[in-house]
């Protein structure tokens, strides 16, 4: 599917979907819980439905209540020997220890880009917790059989803290306690949030400094109600567009939240742009835009929508981190670099672990998102203050994370 996307000033108000990253989380722990979980404010981009068709397939119940509320009944109890993940990477992490705690085989494999990023960072650690692992050469299909017992493991969080998310969540079930050694572990805003989940279902993970993490087995979670805040990831490509064409107002979002994604206001501050928020909303106003320097490593996929900010700030922007860029929907450091050229944009990723982006007068082209969600976002950004129109080839990809972007895009732009 093709979106062209014209220069445009915006004015409004938009909500984006709700975290999938908590959606994910949360669906994953009432499918561990006694009793019935309410999941409120979820919306159903496609990495949700793939968590919740794993909890169904792992035992839960599941029912539809009203449009953005899941009635949950727990209940682990697998019902297949295989689970497919879809193109979900944080499903990916987070089911194949889950999985784990289950006496039969299960056989973990999804589609698309996922089949391309690598799992490796999962089989050693599972086999040291008593995991029985048959896996594709670092990559899905994985089979695994447990049960997981628990135990001492050193896992490498360079990669990803995803699979560290997935332990943190199921080992609380497993018959002996688990100290978790964690080297270079990237993301620590998303562990905050996975800790904070486990928590509203009843169960303790305690850590020191963030390389060991003490995991008491035998625990129970308890069902619970569970709201999804505003997704920030979500938002900060529209608060973006807020800051380089106009005025936007993101609607059902916290300044207060752990999501690592809060972290877009301080680089829209750095830049120039007004800002302004309430306990439930961010206000973002276009500015002279300047330079800014930010440091990305713990929120990678702010990655495309600094890149659009950038690119319509006065002068050279450095962004830190690209090293977290290699393994997601694309190698997005590469990708940014090649669409933003065809833009007239010269983002420079020569210096390990660094990017460069030269601010300048965008121009209208044509563009392939390479199946990336974000990118497609970050593109139809740059677009409304290019010379011409951007057209944005392979934009269906953003059902990924946020389905109706083009929708409340396009309601935005002043009539």
């Amino acid at each position: 599917m093709k979106q062209i996307i014209s220069p445009s000033a915006l004015s409004g108000r938009v909500t984006p979907p709700c975290s999938k990253s908590y959606a994910q989380r949360a669906l994953a722990v009432a499918l561990l819980a006694n009793g019935e979980s309410i999941i409120g404010n979820v919306e159903m981009c496609n990495d949700t439905r793939s968590a919740l068709r794993c909890i169904e397939a792992l035992g839960a119940k599941v029912e539809t209540v009203g449009d953005s509320t899941l009635k949950v009944r727990g209940g682990f109890n697998p019902n297949t020997d295989n689970l497919h993940i879809g193109e979900s990477g944080l499903s990916t992490r987070l089911f194949t220890p889950i999985a784990s705690l289950c006496d039969h085989p299960i056989t973990i494999n999804g589609e698309g880009t996922i089949l391309y990023r690598p799992i490796s960072m999962m089989i050693e650690p599972l086999r040291q917790l008593g995991v029985s692992v048959r896996d594709g050469g670092g990559f899905l299909p994985i089979q695994v059989c447990g049960p997981m017992r628990g135990g001492e493991v050193e896992i490498d969080g360079s990669i990803s803290s995803q699979f560290l998310t997935g332990l943190l969540l199921s080992l609380p079930m497993a018959q002996a306690d688990t100290t978790i050694y964690v080297n270079n572990l990237n993301s620590l805003p998303y562990v905050d949030m996975t800790i904070e989940t486990a928590r509203r279902f009843g169960v303790e993970i305690a850590h020191k400094e963030y390389r060991e993490f003490f995991i008491e087995g035998g625990q129970k979670y308890r069902s619970t109600n569970f709201m999804i805040e505003g997704d920030w990831s979500g938002a900060a490509p529209m608060l973006v567009a807020g800051a380089v064409a106009g005025e936007v107002t993101v609607e059902n979002m916290s300044r207060l939240s752990l999501q690592a994604d809060t972290a877009i206001i301080k680089a829209l501050i750095s830049a120039g742009a007004e800002i302004e928020s309430t306990d439930s909303s961010v206000t973002v106003r276009r500015r002279k835009l300047r330079a800014f320097e930010f440091d990305a490593t713990h929120c990678p996929d702010l990655f495309p929508a600094l890149v659009a900010l950038a690119a319509n700030c006065e002068g050279v922007s450095t962004i830190y981190g690209t090293e977290r860029l290699l393994h997601k929907e694309s190698n997005r450091a590469v990708t940014l670099s090649e669409e933003y050229a065809k833009a007239g944009i010269k983002v420079d990723i020569k210096e390990e672990n660094v990017m460069h982006v030269y601010g300048g007068k965008i121009q209208g082209c044509t563009i392939d998102s390479h199946g990336d969600h974000r990118i497609a976002m970050s593109m139809a950004i740059a677009a409304l203050t290019a010379t011409g129109p951007i057209t944005i080839e392979g934009a269906e990809c953003v059902a990924k994370s946020y389905p109706s972007f083009f929708e409340d895009l396009k309601q935005l732009i002043a009539k």
